[in-house]
């Protein structure tokens, strides 16, 4: 049984992957909605465009700052894991970045350009969302393969890069149910119908080629009575798909009835795919290759660094609250006069 509260050596890296996890499950969630909203961009009408960037305008910059913690908590508590990590996934790291760049810039510019400029903002914005994705998905990809590099790994990387984009799409969908009202919200229950197929495949994908990248993850999931304390993950996962799938068939309900509730569902799912691969790597930070007690820095600097993650992180936290509690109810149109 793993100390968890004794050794330092031990209960450190435990904390600070833990606090690794939960950074980038809230910036799936978070950054994947309004990622999503842009990769649906060019669906949308001209005046519906302002109103999806109105839904996510008040949100954007605080999500990703999720993204900046958890690749700064991998820099200073797993050094050896970061140069590993980046090393090997450089060019999509590289592709990520300008997609944020392109977005970001992007989303500023076309509140502020002449009707005759906006559509190059809006094609930015769209590539810059899109590129985004689809790195962070081959990633991811790459990840699950051990960071290899075949003709086969590859192929599986751009798989799950396509179908996180979907996945992306979905959530986002599911956040314009939410955040809008009329025929764009009637369109963002059509968008999440059709991606839902996409999250479908891409779950299905990842979980059938985890356990044949290891036998030790196969036997995590196979084994008596583990596969028994496991079981409820699937059963409940395919329980939320089957309500995503009936409630978004009946909705949009009068007088904008249960539009929170495919958002949450879609988070719940999320969640729980999340919570999947991180019961099937631990403890490695780098699978099958490096753990987290080996590529975790020195106890006495964890602790350090443990001190300032107790003020920095609440703070983060209490932001974004707060400023999803301000801007709550129905998007406006985004605007700067």
């Amino acid at each position: 049984m793993i100390d968890l509260f004794g050794d330092p050596a031990i209960w450190l890296p435990f904390a600070f992957a833990a606090l690794m996890g939960l950074s980038i499950l809230i910036y799936v969630v978070l950054d994947g909605f309004d990622l999503g909203v842009g990769i649906l961009f060019p669906m949308a009408s001209r005046v519906e465009q302002d109103r999806m960037i109105g839904s996510i305008g008040p949100f954007w910059d605080a999500n990703e700052t999720w993204l900046v913690l958890a690749v700064g908590l991998l820099l200073v508590a797993f050094p050896t894991a970061h140069g590993m990590i980046l090393s090997t996934l450089y060019l999509p790291v590289f592709i990520m970045l300008i997609g944020l760049i392109l977005r970001g810039v992007a989303f500023e510019f076309r509140a502020k350009a002449r009707s005759e400029h906006k559509r190059l903002w809006n094609a930015l914005f769209f590539g810059g969302s899109l590129a985004t994705a689809l790195a962070q998905g081959f990633m991811l990809g790459l990840y699950i393969m051990g960071l290899d590099q075949t003709p086969e790994t590859l192929a599986f990387a751009t798989l799950t890069a396509v179908f996180l984009a979907v996945g992306y799409s979905f959530i986002g969908a599911c956040w314009l149910i939410f955040k809008t009202e009329g025929a764009l919200q009637r369109k963002a229950v059509r968008w999440g119908r059709e991606s839902l197929w996409g999250v479908i495949l891409g779950m299905g994908a990842v979980s059938l080629a985890s356990p044949f990248v290891s036998t030790r993850i196969f036997d995590k999931w196979f084994s008596w009575p583990e596969a028994l304390w496991l079981s409820p993950l699937p059963l409940v996962s395919g329980g939320l798909v089957v309500a995503l799938w009936v409630l978004l068939r009946r909705m949009p309900f009068p007088g904008d009835r249960k539009a929170w509730v495919p958002f949450t569902l879609a988070t719940t799912l999320f969640t729980l795919a999340f919570g999947g691969l991180a019961y099937s790597f631990y403890p490695y930070v780098v699978p099958e290759r490096l753990t987290i007690y080996e590529a975790a820095s020195a106890p006495e600097s964890l602790l350090i660094i443990l001190v300032g993650a107790c003020f920095v992180v609440p703070v983060i936290i209490a932001y974004s609250i707060f400023a999803y509690a301000i801007f709550r109810g129905k998007a406006t149109d985004l605007r700067y006069d």
